[in-house]
């Protein structure tokens, strides 16, 4: 005979065993359905009982980006991207320093460093990573920009960004969005980015950060939720770019601030000035949200989410993450990693090529979290330069 009830029993054996003390010894088909169907009713009156399932957490050192070395970092250094040489100066002074064209043609480079290949189309197309039953004309791309204090992305790295993804990948430019979810109520006055593609949006605050979600470990143990921008909560949102500066910080965070912490911005930022500020960073960053869909069983990424995470270093600080840039070094590095990315600049650019001091312990974590070591990463932990 079909069963009367209007859900399937099933379902909800596990909670009248535990709820109500049962055992199955107990437990008659007739107490059972009595029972059920008293909780079914219930249920049905008050919807919110149910918790929603804990994400999936992402598996350590699985492989996120499909196309491309998860370990490899490229960099450049061109003292042509700009036309000369000032420090301490604004966003419209850079600005007008900057050498677009020759940012484009060096960003290009680094796209072909990431993939091993001399053709441009063929390294940018590698890169990004058509979404799952969509055409790429329906795709959406979130671009998170740095928008705090005084120094935030260069116009030549954001259009060179979006032009990408319209003339070579075939995005639509309305479907490409702009943001800064904390601080970026005023980027559309402060920073008028120039030569985007018509029609590409500059979304300021997108709403801002009001939607909850869950945190996988280390921080609170997996169990802690916060705020997000609410497009990547409720997957609208296909491709993440990250564009972060290159400004130092507190030591809490290894002493700087480039793509994992520009995250503060898509979350809250304030469970990261809490009792466990570094947990915090780690953990965001190895969300659904950022990293992209995970399968519940291995914990892997189904569909990379966040593609490709950029350090604009054409102007860079030794502090901060306040004031106008204190250095010059006409730098831009590339990765698809985020804290693979973080810690090779870190290591690598700031520490050993600027001299500018970092907490190792705190860097460290961000190869440890995510089930790295060193001696994993490609170019023996070096800036592949192109």
């Amino acid at each position: 005979m079909q069963n009367a009830l209007p859900f399937d029993i099933s379902n909800i054996i596990p909670y009248v065993i535990r709820e109500k003390g049962f055992t199955m010894s107990k437990i008659t088909r007739r107490s059972f359905v009595k029972k059920a169907a008293v909780m079914g009713a219930a249920l049905s009156a008050y919807p919110t009982v149910f918790v929603p399932k804990a994400q999936a957490s992402w598996a350590r050192k699985t492989r996120i980006h499909p196309n491309v070395d998860n370990l490899r970092v490229a960099g450049i250094t061109d003292p042509s991207m700009t036309r000369a040489v000032e420090t301490n100066i604004d966003w419209l002074r850079q600005e007008e320093l900057v050498a677009a064209p020759i940012v484009w043609e060096n960003m290009d480079k680094l796209a072909c460093g990431l993939v091993e290949t001399r053709n441009v189309e063929q390294a940018w197309r590698t890169i990004f990573v058509k979404p799952p039953r969509k055409p790429w004309s329906e795709a959406v791309v979130a671009i998170k920009t740095n928008h705090i204090a005084q120094q935030h992305t260069r116009s030549a790295v954001m259009s060179k960004v979006c032009h990408v993804m319209t003339d070579i990948v075939g995005v639509k430019p309305s479907n490409i969005h702009i943001y800064d979810g904390c601080h970026g109520g005023d980027i559309t006055d402060d920073t008028p980015f120039k030569d985007l593609p018509e029609g590409t949006r500059i979304e300021n605050r997108w709403g801002g950060i009001n939607t909850s979600t869950t945190v996988p470990r280390p921080w609170e143990d997996g169990e802690g939720k916060s705020k997000c921008i609410e497009h990547l909560v409720k997957d609208s949102v296909d491709i993440l770019v990250n564009i972060s500066m290159c400004k130092g910080h507190s030591r809490t965070y290894g002493g700087f601030t480039m793509t994992m912490k520009n995250h503060f911005g898509t979350f809250s930022p304030s469970p990261g000035h809490g009792s466990q500020p570094l947990e915090y960073l780690l953990s965001l960053n190895q969300t659904r949200e950022v990293l992209g869909a995970m399968d519940k069983k291995t914990g892997t990424v189904i569909y990379p989410r966040q593609q490709l995470c950029i350090v604009d270093a054409l102007w860079a600080s030794k502090s901060g993450p306040g004031g106008n840039p204190s250095h010059q070094p006409n730098f831009i590095a590339m990765g698809v990693t985020s804290p693979v990315l973080d810690y090779v600049v870190a290591t690598r650019f700031r520490k050993a090529k600027m001299g500018w001091s970092i907490n190792m312990d705190a860097a460290g974590r961000f190869l440890t979290e995510f089930g790295y070591r060193e001696s994993d990463l490609s170019n023996g932990g070096k800036i592949m330069e192109v």
